[in-house]
């Protein structure tokens, strides 16, 4: 018994020996083996070329979500891309500074906006009856090209008018080489790098205004259904957070609404400011909401008002904006401004985005 389990036990030995570890078949199961790695290797580069596709659908479609959300956006705020064919109108802009009765001051803002180098041109408007002097004309000039920081001088000169007239203020100028106005009082400073920076927010958005003093009006009360709006300041806009004007003491436009104020805008509203005088700024934010349907922009900086205080400080001065606010909306039949909260912010000077 012992010896046939023995050999039997022998015999299975022999059989996993030539079952398991043959060279035939060891050779049999490498090619079985490797003529299965090619197929491995084949679905899972289809599993990774399913999920790149998909991760690439995923990248596609937020990049689409992001384009549209950027264009329904941009074209609510009135913003446009900046257009590389109108380089040359579009790299620089004209400084429009409005005078009266201030040679002092005349002299230090002339001297300041020579020396910002975005700034082509320089003109003022003088409204006073009698004419600049030549030792005045000389002396600005001298002081235009030796303020300049570029080998391109800017064209100054002075824009005469025969008397004080305040629409005056928005005649067309010959000769523009730019889009770009900014409109500026003889008393108001605006450092060079913040002018610039709302120059670049202006080239994302040339059809409307964009400056440094926000105004804002509101619908006070209504009496035997005609509508009351009250005229609102700086302490008005910090308050409610929001604005409908920007002042052009300190303003972009395009050169088109010179043309717009002075030769489509009615006759009666021109009638109005000029027996008003202190109206001009109202009206040339009315004409922009309403030929845009827009809201202007408010660009947050420091800008500095030099000499004494405006009229905005003089007595009676909030009772006349009211009448002047409420006297347009009746010429226009309608309000055209656009409320908005909107602030314009350069990143750099902020911790927070």
């Amino acid at each position: 018994m012992s010896t046939s389990v023995q050999i039997r036990d022998a015999g299975i030995a022999a059989d996993a020996v030539d079952g398991f570890n043959s060279p035939a078949k060891q050779k049999a199961a490498s090619r079985s083996a490797y003529g299965n790695r090619p197929l491995l290797s084949l679905r899972r580069a289809k599993q990774f070329l399913g999920a790149a596709k998909f991760k690439l659908f995923l990248a596609l479609f937020a990049l689409s979500a992001v384009v549209l959300i950027t264009a329904r956006l941009s074209s609510w705020m009135g913003w446009h891309l900046h257009n590389p064919s109108s380089v040359t109108s579009r790299a620089s802009y004209t400084v429009l500074i409005n005078t009266w009765r201030q040679k002092s001051l005349l002299k230090q803002t002339v001297a300041h906006y020579a020396s910002c180098r975005s700034a082509d041109a320089m003109h003022v408007v003088w409204t006073e009856s009698e004419q600049p002097s030549e030792r005045l004309k000389t002396y600005l000039n001298k002081i235009v090209v030796s303020k300049s920081q570029k080998a391109h001088k800017q064209n100054f000169r002075f824009d005469i008018t025969a008397d004080y007239e305040s629409n005056s203020r928005f005649r067309p100028i010959k000769d523009l080489k730019t889009d770009a106005i900014f409109s500026v009082d003889d008393n108001v400073i605006v450092p060079c790098s913040t002018l610039d920076f709302a120059f670049s927010v202006w080239q994302s958005a040339p059809s409307t205004m964009v400056g440094f003093v926000p105004r804002m009006h509101w619908l006070d009360k209504e009496q035997n259904n005609v509508a009351y709006y009250r005229y609102g300041g700086w302490w008005s806009v910090w308050w409610m957070g929001t604005y409908s004007m920007v002042l052009s003491k300190a303003a972009f436009f395009h050169r088109k609404y010179l043309d717009l104020y002075t030769q489509e805008m009615s006759p009666s509203i021109q009638g109005y400011v000029s027996r008003e005088r202190t109206c001009e700024d109202i009206a040339m934010s009315f004409l922009v909401s309403n030929a845009t349907g827009a809201p202007p922009i408010w660009v947050k900086g420091k800008i500095y008002e030099i000499g004494a205080s405006g009229i905005s400080r003089l007595r009676g001065h909030s009772p006349r904006r009211n009448r002047c606010l409420n006297d347009l909306i009746s010429l226009y039949k309608t309000s055209p401004l656009v409320l908005t909260n909107v602030k314009a912010v350069s990143a750099r000077n902020e911790w927070l985005w």
